[in-house]
Formats: structure tokens, C-alpha cells, sequence
């Protein structure tokens, strides 16, 4: 690698306003130099979009699952390698490809060692995501628990109280692949990337649909998930899919990669077989996929 591009959001909270000296010490030891954006302004398209028309070889990201989904879209899957490394809130995409650590110490992993590997997706209604979509009531815990984040306790109160109301009582209807139309509560879909049963060029999408007919089950779940694997738990329906059908009575609650999304009462699910090139470390961490259960199971149960 030649040329690198460094985009970082400073305005995300969670990236310091010397991650800019930070990056460029890590590529100097490499013997590398980059041109690095630091935005705090809103102007992080702009960036991404001036960094790609350089032709780098390589764009880091240093950002919120939102902005690394909008670089991978940017990049393509013939553009550059794209390393989106933790500096968000949720932080799933990045979790789910180099594990849960600074995003200082993946980005001198994967110039030491990193590999480029395709990174799959897949689109509802034609919103990508990258790690996992929650379609069904658990997602209305989301809003809940990022007012609480921001410290705005009544208004998580309104969202939890508005999510409790709904939680087991609006059962989606659903159809994976070419399969049965079958009921539940949630439908969940793992991106290659996230799922422990899926590698990662695996042309499939992993699909669970969540039977839980109360809190005592969704407990249960989160046990599972814990200390064993959530696949074994009779409320768990499983298969893999490229394209999914899933509709209810009124709109849906969609979770894309931890954030709510805007979906109507009928939701096209369809896979995304290469949306971009990672540089990846060798060894696959894991936990995203648990994560994303453990909050499933925490939203049923609360």
C-alpha cells in the first residue's frame, strides 16, 4: 500500500482530538504517511468523498457504523480496501471484524498482518446493513436506551413505556427463502461477517425468527445466549436465506446495524453478496453475534 486515506469523526464523542496525530505516528512507523480528514462538522461526506477521488489504496475509517456503512457503499467492491475501525457508539461493524479494541491497536494489527477479505450484507427495502437487522418489537428498546445514553431520562421513560405496551403483542408474519409462512416476534438476519455459522464468503444470510411469548422466555434466550449458543433455544427458528419477506399489521420496528430505521408494514429482506473489500485481520474475532442476541433477549425481558 501506497497511498491512504484517514477519515475521522471527531464529532462522534468517542474519537479524541488527537486521534489525527494518533493515526499519523501508527502509519510513520510503517514508513507510511496519509492524508488524514478530521471532521467535526457534519462534513464527513465530503471527506469520504474527496478521500476516494485521490485513488487511495486503502481507506480508514474512524467513525459510527453509520458512516463506516456509507464509506463501504462509497468504496464498492472495486474500489479500495476499506478498514472501518471503532470510533462510534455501537461500533458493531467494526466489533464484528476486529474485535472489541481501540481502534489504534486493529489499525497496527491489520498493517501488520491484515488480509483483504469481501464483505457481505444485505438490504431491507433497500437499506443496507452490514452486521445484523432486528425486524420486530425488540427494536423499540433502541430509542429507549439511546435517550438514556444521553442522559434524557424522561424521554427514555416515554420510549420504554411505548415499547412495553407493544413487547409480545404485535406478532410479525415472515417467509425465509422458499419456505413456510411462519409467525413470530422478531425476525433477525446475520450478516456473514457477524455469524459464528456463516464464513465469510458464504452467499447467505443467516435468519432467526424469535418465537417468545413472554418475558420468561426472552430470559431464557439471554441464558442462552450467555452461556451457550442462542440456537439451541426452542423459541428459535433458523435458516439462511438470500431474500425474505416479512409484513404485520401496522409498521414494523427495524433495528439496521443499532440504528432504527423507518420501515412500513410489508419489509423486502435480500442479501448483498460483496458490498466492499476489508482489510481484515487472519483470525476472525467473535462476539458481535453474541451481542446482537444478549440485546434482543435484554429487550424482551426488560
Amino acid at each position: 500500500m501506497r497511498k491512504i486515506e484517514v477519515v475521522l469523526n471527531l464529532a462522534s464523542g468517542s474519537v479524541s482530538e488527537t486521534a489525527p496525530m494518533e493515526a499519523e505516528a501508527i502509519l510513520a512507523n510503517y514508513g507510511l504517511s496519509a492524508r488524514v480528514c478530521a471532521s467535526s462538522s457534519g462534513d464527513l461526506e465530503r471527506c469520504l468523498r474527496t478521500a476516494l477521488d485521490s485513488g487511495p489504496d486503502l481507506l480508514a475509517v474512524v467513525a459510527g457504523d453509520g458512516t463506516a456503512r456509507a464509506a463501504a457503499e462509497m468504496c464498492g467492491p472495486d474500489g479500495p480496501l476499506f478498514a472501518p475501525l471503532a470510533g462510534g457508539t455501537m461500533n458493531m461493524l467494526p466489533h464484528a471484524i476486529y474485535g472489541a479494541r481501540p481502534w489504534q491497536e486493529a489499525l497496527a494489527d491489520i498493517l501488520d498482518n491484515g488480509v483483504e477479505r469481501p464483505l457481505a450484507g444485505g438490504a431491507v427495502d433497500g437499506k443496507l446493513f452490514l452486521v445484523a437487522a432486528i425486524l420486530g418489537t425488540p427494536a423499540l428498546w433502541a430509542p429507549a436506551r439511546e435517550a438514556m445514553r444521553e442522559g434524557k431520562a424522561r424521554l427514555a421513560l416515554q420510549r420504554a413505556r411505548t415499547a412495553w405496551s407493544r413487547a409480545f403483542s404485535s406478532r410479525l408474519r415472515y417467509v425465509i427463502g422458499d419456505g413456510p409462512r411462519q409467525k413470530g416476534e422478531a425476525v433477525i438476519f446475520l450478516c456473514p461477517t457477524a455469524s459464528r455459522r456463516l464464513s465469510d464468503d458464504e452467499q447467505a444470510l443467516e435468519a432467526a425468527g424469535l418465537d417468545l411469548n413472554g418475558a420468561l422466555e426472552a430470559f431464557r434466550l439471554g441464558l442462552h445466549a450467555a452461556v451457550g449458543d442462542w440456537r439451541d433455544d426452542p423459541a428459535v427458528d433458523l435458516g439462511l436465506c438470500r431474500k425474505a419477506r416479512v409484513w404485520a399489521p401496522r409498521s414494523i420496528p427495524a433495528l439496521l446495524d443499532g440504528e432504527t430505521v423507518q420501515v412500513g408494514s410489508f419489509a423486502d429482506v435480500t442479501f448483498v453478496p460483496h458490498v466492499a473489500r476489508v482489510l481484515a485481520p487472519p483470525d476472525e474475532p467473535a462476539g458481535a453475534e453474541k451481542a446482537v442476541m444478549m440485546g434482543v433477549a435484554n429487550s424482551g425481558a426488560a
